[in-house]
Order: structure tokens, then C-alpha cells, then sequence
């Protein structure tokens, strides 16, 4: 059995094989129709969520199994009821379960202690689903994941950011995080040493400068500067810091033929300006597409059929 909470302690094989198996999914859906007939998919949301909960939903309807919603807040999980307990009962009612939580420490007590497949539908530390169905449509889209350069702009110490870190280092993409050089902006120190090591034939830069980061980019990414777990109250200090890097037309157009990401939900005017999302090199439409596909992978991949 095995668990996907995290990209480290997945091989460049592996993250191909779930881009590859989606692709052929995609590409003949019906094939798969019947493959996860009978079972069942537990959704425990912590976090608001409106892409990776109706992802997960269509995807298991898609392969013939059936989706739990369960919302965490309603729960005596964490507060009466230990982890431990929680994940035990849990693994008996059902075949695979998708948690998005808070605390990356709790999803891993809660794959300690499954005894089904755990997914992360995201927590403070990583985004793992999120970055297979981006490496996904950026295959599609250039036809290849080698030596293709990513810029990531804005907040660097981003679940997203971090889940990329693992993902292009082990496919060979070239990964520049432009951000503020300030310690609460940058990645994740000892996620950033392990990108680094794992990044064999590629790059890993921070480079505080935007229009420099830019050079030669193919890929243009960006999350939003207010994440879940951040307070209301912190934003106008934070946007003082991370205004310079949003990206308007002017940024975007240093490198015209890099083409846009950003993994929803965005504010508009803030990371990302309406010239640029809806311009015609943004893809961030393809790539909520795609979170169907590779979640349909996933489940098939962990649950070996």
C-alpha cells in the first residue's frame, strides 16, 4: 500500500507513470468507466475547497466508484476523537481516502495509521494533486517536461511552491522562485535542500528580481499571496511586499511566448491582473481540467487497478 501525502519519496517513473496513465484516460475515458466499480472514496475537508473536491467527485463517478463528502468541522476528529481512532475506523468503512487538513504532521498520523491508501487534497505544506495535474498540462502543452524552464512568482513558502519543488526537481525542469527576500516569503529551507539534491540535470534558483527570473521562462507561475492558514489581518503588510510581483501585462510580456499558470482560485488584481488570466496564453482552465484526469490516475495508480 501506499500513500501519496508527498512528491519526495516519489520517483521521476512514478510521477510519469500517473501522467501517462491520465493521458490515456483523457484520451479514451469510457475504457475506465467500470475500473473502480464498488468502491469507495472517503473526502475529509478541513479547508474550503472547490476544485479538488469536485475533481475527486467526478473522478471516482467517472471509474464507476462512489464519493463521501465529509466536512471535518462538523467532526469529533482532532477535538473527542484521536487521529489514530479516526484513521482506524475510517480504513474500515471505505477502500482510499483524500483529506485535505491544515497540518501537514496530521496527515502524516493519519497515513500512519490508515490502513488504506491516504491522498492529500492539500495541507500548510504541500499540494501534491495539484502539481501531477500541472506536470500533466504541461506536457500537453510542450510535449515534453525536460529542460523547460518554470518561474514561480510571489509567495515562495506556498504549498504549491514547495509540492513543485519536488515535482520539476524530478522530472528536469529548471525552477526559478522570484519572491521577497524575506525568511516568511522563501520555500521551505529543508524542502528546498531536498529539490536540490534530487534536481540532477536541472536547476533550482531564488532569484528576488522578477524581470530577471523571467529570461527564457516557458512556464509563468503564480498562487494566491493570501493563503488559507494566513490571517485577514496580515494582508496589507504582506501585499506591501508581494505587489511587485504580480503579474500584469508589463511582466508578462518580458517573455512573450511563456505561457500562464495558476492553480485557482485566483484574485484577480492582486497576483494575477484580468489581461493575463484571460489572456490567450493562460492555460489555468486546462489545468482544473486536468486535476480530473490525473485524480482519476491517482486512484487507479493507488488502488492498483
Amino acid at each position: 500500500m501506499k500513500h501519496l501525502i508527498t512528491l519526495e519519496n516519489y520517483s521521476e517513473k512514478e510521477i510519469l507513470d500517473f501522467i501517462n496513465l491520465a493521458q490515456k484516460i483523457k484520451k479514451s475515458p469510457l475504457k475506465y468507466k467500470n475500473k473502480l466499480n464498488g468502491k469507495i472514496l472517503l473526502m475529509l475537508f478541513a479547508k474550503p475547497s472547490l476544485r479538488t473536491h469536485l475533481s475527486f467527485d467526478v473522478a471516482m463517478y467517472k471509474l464507476g466508484g462512489h464519493a463521501i463528502f465529509y466536512d471535518i468541522s462538523n467532526s469529533p476528529l482532532g477535538k473527542k476523537e484521536s487521529i489514530k481512532d479516526g484513521a482506524k475506523v475510517m480504513s474500515k468503512y471505505v477502500d482510499v481516502i483524500m483529506a485535505r487538513l491544515y497540518e501537514h504532521n496530521d496527515m502524516v498520523e493519519f497515513a500512519k495509521y490508515s490502513d488504506v491508501p491516504i491522498i492529500s487534497g492539500l495541507d500548510n505544506l504541500e499540494h501534491p494533486c495539484q502539481v501531477l495535474g500541472d506536470l500533466l498540462t504541461i506536457k500537453e502543452k510542450f510535449g515534453k517536461l525536460k529542460g523547460l524552464k518554470l518561474v514561480y512568482l510571489g509567495d515562495g513558502n506556498n504549498n504549491v511552491t514547495h509540492s513543485l519543488l519536488y515535482g520539476c526537481s524530478k522530472v528536469g525542469i529548471n525552477m526559478v522562485i522570484s519572491c521577497p527576500n524575506r525568511k516568511e516569503f522563501l520555500p521551505n529551507p529543508i524542502i528546498l535542500k531536498k529539490a536540490r539534491k534530487f534536481a540532477k540535470k536541472s536547476k533550482i534558483e531564488i532569484i528576488s528580481d522578477p524581470k530577471i527570473a523571467l529570461k527564457g521562462a516557458d512556464v509563468l507561475y503564480t498562487d494566491t499571496f493570501m493563503s488559507y492558514h494566513i490571517p485577514e489581518s496580515q494582508k496589507s503588510r504582506r501585499l506591501k511586499f508581494l505587489m511587485p510581483y504580480q503579474v500584469d501585462n508589463k511582466l508578462f510580456n518580458i517573455n512573450k511566448k511563456a505561457l500562464f499558470m495558476h492553480c485557482l482560485p485566483a484574485s484577480r488584481d492582486v497576483e494575477v491582473t484580468d489581461e493575463v488570466m484571460d489572456s490567450k496564453r493562460s492555460i489555468v482552465y486546462d489545468q482544473a481540467e486536468n486535476r480530473i484526469w490525473i485524480q482519476m490516475s491517482i486512484l487507479l495508480k493507488l488502488l492498483e487497478k
